[in-house]
């Protein structure tokens, strides 16, 4: 088990080239400027999503699970969620949990993917979610990770919000002292954050009722327990029959992932149409949808099911879309870089 006393952020200073991307995405909105040449025709915010390029070819995660979401430190080192596969007995467990039973609990599995082609890194999580996005913030101990938790074990989806150290190999429960959980919308359910450490502000996704909201803080305040929303809307970009399968928040702009897998050719959603993948861009500050375009990279993709959208800080920012693909008993991790 691991815990998160003692924790202290770093965000003021981030390492290396992420300092020059964060200074100039810290308070800016996402739009033209005067005299700034226009924006291609596949812009989402600055990100032009039809100049896709692949970041991450298919790859296994920890677990043989498809990924939920993603999201990238401030070295740009990957980061992915997944719900925990049925099968497995951890030390401390009298026996192996099925994949039903995994979902329902909220347990996850954290893959870590260090630059160089280095192993994989991972660490499990008992009873915190689904993990429909994340983030990730640099401390001076580590990363830590935020992400969905106390799981609503009817559902499997989170009711809080925690900030939890990542730990290669370790487990850590939901219920464990050591966790914080932020309740700044006890009355929604399907609780989900992103951060935008450039920004300050963290990203809560959540459903009141039936209808899905998007509600913006102040990272600090959060964190000190005051929330006291920067922007709280209803969602004007989730069109009626679509699916989220991720958001992320950067400057002024909340980004969002809707679609599902590929289905037979005489599906809804067959292969030869490309898919029904969407990336939409929605302004904090007016509540308005300001963009939306259809994800045709990798159309040949077996399955081809979106799960997870972030913004990359460096090199240079990219909005990153990821995708389950399926390859024989397992699903693989495929992520593609929209440039700005």
């Amino acid at each position: 088990m691991v815990g998160t006393e003692g924790q202290k952020s770093r965000r003021a200073v981030l390492a290396g080239a992420g300092t020059a991307v964060a200074a100039t995405a810290l308070g800016v909105a996402f739009g033209r400027t005067e005299g700034s040449p226009p924006l291609p025709a596949g812009a989402v915010g600055p990100f032009d999503v039809d100049a896709a390029s692949e970041l991450l070819a298919p790859t296994p995660l920890h677990d043989i699970t498809g990924p939920q979401s993603i999201a990238f430190d401030e070295r740009g080192r990957l980061y992915a969620l997944q719900v925990m596969q049925g099968g497995i007995r951890l030390p401390d467990e009298k026996r192996a949990a099925s994949g039903k039973a995994r979902r329902l609990a909220g347990d996850m599995c954290v893959t870590a993917y260090p630059h160089g082609g280095a192993t994989p890194r991972h660490m499990y999580l008992r009873g915190f979610g689904h993990g429909i996005s994340m983030g990730v913030e640099p401390s001076g101990e580590g990363p830590l990770l935020w992400v969905e938790s106390d799981a609503d074990t009817r559902t499997g989806y989170g009711r809080a919000v925690a900030r939890i150290p990542f730990r290669h190999g370790t487990v850590l429960d939901s219920a464990s002292p050591s966790v914080r959980h932020h309740r700044p919308l006890p009355r929604s359910h399907r609780i989900h954050p992103a951060v935008d450490v450039a920004g300050n502000r963290v990203l809560v996704s959540h459903r009141s009722g039936d209808a899905h909201r998007y509600t913006v803080y102040a990272l600090d305040d959060f964190l000190a327990g005051s929330y006291r929303p920067l922007s709280d809307l209803p969602n004007p970009a989730l069109h009626s029959g679509e699916v989220l399968q991720g958001c992320a928040v950067r400057g002024d702009r909340i980004y969002q992932l809707t679609g599902t897998p590929y289905t037979e050719a005489g599906g809804d959603n067959p292969p030869e149409l490309g898919g029904n993948t969407f990336v939409s861009a929605i302004d904090v500050h007016s509540g308005r949808a300001v963009g939306r375009r259809k994800v045709s990279v990798a159309p040949r993709l077996p399955f081809r099911e979106p799960e997870g959208l972030a913004v990359r800080p460096v090199p240079e920012q990219a909005l990153c879309v990821a995708f389950s693909v399926k390859s024989g008993g397992r699903r693989l991790l495929a992520v593609y870089a929209c440039p700005s």
